[in-house]
Order: structure tokens, then sequence, then C-alpha cells
């Protein structure tokens, strides 16, 4: 592929995540081309429907996801630190209103497509790789797993309509308060 068009396809689908995280997956495919800075014409040249695009939009969601776990772990000194930045980053409004809009469509369309689910697979991985370390570092609660925060993850980025609307107006917030609550020392002594 052409640098140029390389350049071209990258601008489509940033300009398609922004624009489906502000108006849902629905968005006008013309929107979506004139925040891209390209004509129609390009935009269908490199997507042929509104489902190609949504697909390319979660598997850089993905991507961008498993990048910021690999930013989080090379840049904090501890597990503790690289768990709580990534989960900060993950609950950015614009980032979870761009989740949000993609737990609308149905799985096949992007979470059991191959590409997704590979690199979803490797940053659970990785996720879950930064949880036992946490918690041989002794900051975090030995009964919690990678599940727990894939879950909140889920639950507070991509369902926040069955979340009270305090906590869904700022869910980032209250994913940290969570978090707090897997710290060591945090668990509750078992018959409390």
């Amino acid at each position: 592929m052409r640098a140029d068009a390389r350049r071209n396809l990258h601008k489509i689908v940033e300009a398609a995540a922004e624009v489906v995280a502000e108006r849902g997956v629905n968005a006008p495919m013309e929107a979506i081309a004139k925040r891209a800075g390209v004509g129609i014409g390009t935009l269908y040249r490199r997507f042929p429907d509104r489902d190609a695009l949504i697909a390319a939009v979660g598997d850089h969601y993905i991507h961008t996801m498993a990048e910021a776990l690999d930013t989080a772990a090379a840049g904090s000194a501890d597990a503790w630190n690289a768990i709580r930045e990534f989960v900060s980053w993950v609950a950015e409004p614009g980032r979870a209103a761009l989740s949000t809009a993609l737990a609308v469509l149905p799985e096949e369309a992007i979470v059991e497509r191959e590409e997704f689910a590979r690199v979803r697979a490797g940053w659970v991985g990785q996720f879950d790789a930064l949880v036992r370390k946490a918690q041989a570092e002794g900051s975090m609660r030995p009964d919690v797993g990678v599940e727990d925060l894939v879950h909140l993850l889920n639950v507070f980025t991509c369902h926040p309509d069955q979340l009270p609307a305090p906590v869904a107006a700022d869910p980032g917030r209250y994913l940290l308060l969570m978090l707090d609550g897997m710290k060591s020392g945090a668990a509750t002594p078992s018959g409390a």
C-alpha cells in the first residue's frame, strides 16, 4: 500500500472512531469522511460499507488498548501503578464513549472477529500478568483476578446505561474507587 493510501486509511479509521464515539455506530458516513479530510469516494474505496468501517474501528480500538497497556506497563514503577494507569486510560470519556457505542453491536460484528479476538486475548494475558505481579509485589489483594477487572471495565465503559446516573456521568472516578478496594489490606475479613 502506498504511503498516502496508508495515511488516508489511518485518518479515516481515526476519524470514524471519534465520530462513532460522539454520534454512535449509525453516524453518517459523510460526517466521517469530512472529519478525516477525505472525499466520500475515498472512504467508500477503503470501506465498501458501514460494517467494514465499524469492524476496522473495533480493531483499531482493541489495538489501541493493547498499546496503552504496553505503555502503562513500561512506564510505571510497579505493577499496581501500571494497572491503575491503564484503568484510568480506558475510562477516559471519549474512549469510554467509543466502548459504549461499539457495545451495542452484535458480538459477531466486532468481538468475535479473528483480529479483535487475537489482540484482546493478548492484552488480557498481559493484564493478567500485571495482576499476578502486583499480587506478588504485595500491592494487590490475592483474591482478585484479571476477570474481575475486565468485568468492571466492561460494565463501567461499555454499559454505563446500566449504572446510576451519577456513576455513569463519571465512570472513571468510580472505577478507580473500586480499584482501590482491590489493594492489599482492603479485603473484608471472612465472616464480617
